[in-house]
């Protein structure tokens, strides 16, 4: 549903809402995805991040009570073995990681996201208001984080830019853009199907931009990712997605 204003709610209540919500993201999520980012390819941490619908299905079991179907099933198993071909970069009878700590890290970064996006299902406030409270608590926990752990600093200019253009376009306009469309869509689904053109682009743009060459692997593991995700789709047709 779009929301409500969420008056409704105790005030308390929507207080915790907001700050587990900044905790998961952007706090931990991205956390644990840019060092994911730091230590694998960016073909390789950007498909296995891209497992959380996946993830989601898996924790809807417990925490919302639904069943897990067929049709899951057999897409769990195709992304699965999606990330185990990305992750072994084709050594899949070995078993033998490229970067171990970076796979679980970036296969992890869905388990935050997917933990985000239920908590989202279960707070009924409009989607701006979360997400603005939510963001609100995450700047919170970034400088307290880099007050113990790190320090504060002036950015470089080479810095800031990069920091201007993430807050933007992969923290800011995407998920106001992305909540735009799935209120305007006729069929949410229709809008949610255009996601599974996002990775192969993305290994696009990795090529021509960032100057890494593709790997066989990274291509076929993708390949098995989105399949998993289209059988996926298939099982619950109309359920509203969000933006990685």
């Amino acid at each position: 549903s779009r929301g409500t204003d969420g008056l409704r709610l105790p005030a308390p209540r929507r207080i915790l809402s907001s700050a587990l919500l900044g905790f998961f993201n952007p706090f931990a999520y991205y956390l644990i995805l840019f060092k994911a980012y730091a230590l694998l390819p960016g073909q390789e941490a950007q498909p296995l991040n891209f497992t959380w619908p996946i993830v989601l299905t898996l924790l809807s079991v417990p925490l919302l009570g639904q069943k897990l179907k067929r049709l899951s099933g057999l897409a769990i198993l195709l992304s699965f073995a999606g990330v185990v071909v990305i992750g072994t970069r084709g050594s899949v009878l070995s078993l033998r990681f490229s970067c171990l700590p970076g796979v679980i890290l970036a296969a992890g970064s869905s388990l935050i996201w997917a933990l985000y996006w239920i908590l989202n299902i279960q707070d009924g406030r409009k989607a701006v208001v979360k997400l603005f409270s939510g963001f609100t608590f995450g700047l919170i926990y970034i400088l307290l984080y880099n007050i113990i752990f790190g320090e504060i600093r002036i950015p470089s200019p080479a810095q800031a830019i990069g920091a201007l253009w993430i807050g933007t376009f992969e923290m800011g306009l995407t998920f106001l853009f992305w909540m735009k469309a799935l209120e305007l869509a006729p069929e949410t689904v229709l809008v949610g199907n255009v996601v599974y053109l996002a990775p192969f682009l993305s290994l696009l743009f990795l090529n021509r931009f960032a100057g890494e060459r593709i790997l066989p692997s990274s291509v076929l593991g993708l390949c098995l990712i989105v399949a998993g995700l289209l059988i996926q789709s298939l099982s619950r047709t109309g359920t509203k997605t969000v933006p990685s």
